[in-house]
Parts: structure tokens; C-alpha cells; sequence
């Protein structure tokens, strides 16, 4: 078995994620496998104290930085430290795997013959930014209705989170493509369906995420998320989907109305800034989905949530109309 993982700038959070894999019951060998990019804090180091202390534990660096190479690299260097190795789990720097998630993995390959296994992203936060955007990842009105995010019963998907994988699966279909940077799960599930395989969701799997703790952390990860949703509808077409669409649109909507009430403000015509309505609509009903969406949250959690939600839907919706992730590179 091996659990592989490319990490980046995980100092606060490498050694819990990796002691929840040495920690497994898994039955079989063991051994998991880093892909280290360069970082701006000491995950470089911390891993090789991991290293150092456990032999089950291989680093490799990830020059790159990218998660896509690292991933494979990871594979890769897991594969040369345990040859006999069957099953492939993959695994995230502020991941931490519940017990017995590995060998659910395995049972559940097992049992329904599928190519790919995987769960929910559970987001758990440590104060009030975070405890807010938790719970907009986790709901609906936040990151739509993926049951990955929200749940489900157990059965056939579209993608799923991290993911189990047979070994010969994961080579048939080439590892991650490295040109997505961002959405190579989706990609790679999206070549496993088209190839005939199926990806398989349970929940079953559950794994802890620790969501982005500032504004400006936030921001830049729904932008650049929303470009590379753009990448993958410009390569794929077929995949656009209202859930997919509605941020983009939404913004364009907005940035429209304002523009229109700003000439009609400058060349004297009030009745254009009745166009107004537009973003006044969204916020009243961003406001409402706060209300309902946000039960039980603590105060400090509960005044940032309807913030949260702007953010992630207006930079996500900005980032797949600027597009351009597949050039960025």
C-alpha cells in the first residue's frame, strides 16, 4: 500500500497529517510517500524528521512546486520503496485520515470493482474566518451540490475526494495529467469514466480539511479555482453545468448593472439605476441563504459568513471569466 501525497508549505499541519496515515490499521505494508515542493516555511525540514524517525515514510523533492508533478512523483517514489505494492491512496498535507480509512478504501475497491474510491472533504475550522468558510464548503449555497462536499448516498460519481486507486488502474490511465494544476482529480476521474472505469463515491470516507484562514488566502483560492473551471470547460464543453455557470454569470450580471447605473448616474437618466436591482438582489439573497445556511454557527463565525459566501461566489465566477489558467503556467 502506498499513501502518497504532494505537499507545499504545510508546517502547521504536516506531522498530524502524516501520523494519521502511520496510524492506519491497514493489515498489509505500509508506506507512505511525500512529494516536497519548495516552501516558504519548514515542511522541507519536517518531513525529513518524519523520515528520520519512521523508514515507512519516503521524501522525494517536487521541484516544480506543482501539485500534478508532485503527485506523480510521489507515485512514483512510493512504488520504488514498495514494489509488491496493489492499492494507491492519496492523501493531502492538512489532510488527516480517520481510522480505518485505508482499509475502507480497499474494502470498497474490493467489494464493487470500481477504479476509483473516494469520500467527502469535511472542513473543520479553528476560529471564526474559518469556522464560516467550513461551513460554505460544506453547504450548498456554498459550493454548490457536490456530494463530496455535502454528501450523499453511496454510488457512482462524477468525482470524488483525494480517491483509492488500483495500481494498474492509476498506470493504464497515465497518472495526473500535469497540466492541470488545479482540478487534476477532476480531469483524472473524467479519463477513468471515458475509459470505461467507474469512480465511486461513499460516505463512508470521510476526511478532515483545514480550510484557508485569511480574506486574502480565500479570495486567491476561488479565483484561481475559477479559472482552471474555465480551462476544463474550454477542453471540455461538455461538462458546463448551471452549477459551473451561475458564479460567471451572476458576476457579469452584476459588473453589467453597476456600469449601466454609473452612466446613467454621469449622463443624468435616472432610470437607469434601477439596474441597481441586480446586485441588490444578489446580496438580499446571499443575506437569506446566510440566515438559513448558517444555524447553530458561533457569533464570530456567523456575522462572516455572508462575506465568505460573497467571496468565494464573486472571485470564483471573476476567475472563470478572466480564464487564462492553462496559459498562466
Amino acid at each position: 500500500m502506498v499513501v502518497f501525497a504532494a505537499v507545499r508549505d504545510e508546517e502547521r499541519d504536516l506531522r498530524e497529517a502524516v501520523a494519521s496515515v502511520l496510524e492506519q490499521d491497514y493489515p498489509g505494508p505500509l508506506v507512505v510517500a511525500l512529494a516536497v515542493g519548495p516552501s516558504r516555511d519548514r515542511t522541507a525540514e519536517l518531513a525529513d524528521e518524519v523520515a528520520q524517525h519512521d523508514p515507512r515514510v519516503v521524501v522525494v523533492p517536487n521541484p516544480t512546486g506543482l501539485t500534478p508533478q508532485g503527485l506523480n512523483l510521489a507515485v512514483r517514489a512510493g512504488i520504488a520503496a514498495l514494489p509488491s505494492s496493489v492499492y494507491l491512496v492519496r492523501t493531502d498535507g492538512h489532510a488527516r485520515l480517520p481510522q480505518g480509512y485505508v482499509r475502507t478504501a480497499v474494502e470498497v475497491l474490493e467489494r464493487t470493482g470500481a477504479d476509483n474510491v473516494g469520500g467527502m472533504m469535511v472542513p473543520v475550522g479553528s476560529g471564526g474566518l474559518q469556522e464560516a468558510v467550513a461551513r460554505a464548503m460544506s453547504h450548498p449555497v456554498g459550493l454548490g451540490g457536490g456530494r463530496f462536499h455535502t454528501g450523499g448516498v453511496e454510488g457512482e460519481g462524477e468525482t470524488v475526494y483525494l480517491g483509492a486507486f488500483r495500481r494498474a488502474t492509476f498506470a493504464r490511465v497515465g497518472g495526473y495529467d500535469e497540466h492541470w494544476t488545479r482540478a487534476q482529480d477532476w480531469e483524472l476521474n473524467l479519463r477513468l469514466r471515458e475509459s470505461g472505469g467507474v469512480v465511486w463515491f461513499t460516505p463512508r470516507l470521510r476526511v478532515e480539511y483545514r480550510p484557508r484562514s485569511s480574506w486574502r488566502a480565500l479570495a486567491s483560492q476561488f479565483f484561481r479555482t475559477g479559472q482552471w473551471r474555465r480551462e476544463v470547460v474550454s477542453r471540455y464543453p461538455a461538462t458546463a453545468s448551471p452549477r459551473y455557470l451561475a458564479p460567471p454569470v451572476a458576476v457579469a450580471a452584476m459588473a453589467l448593472a453597476v456600469v449601466v447605473a454609473l452612466v446613467g448616474l454621469l449622463a443624468g437618466v435616472p432610470a437607469l439605476l434601477a439596474a441597481l436591482v441586480v446586485p441588490g438582489a444578489y446580496l438580499v439573497g446571499v443575506l437569506v441563504a446566510a440566515v438559513v445556511a448558517g444555524r447553530g454557527l458561533r457569533a464570530r463565525a456567523a456575522w462572516r459568513f455572508p462575506a465568505v459566501l460573497v467571496v468565494m461566489h464573486v472571485c470564483w465566477g471573476a476567475g472563470f471569466l478572466r480564464g487564462g489558467a492553462g496559459r498562466s503556467r
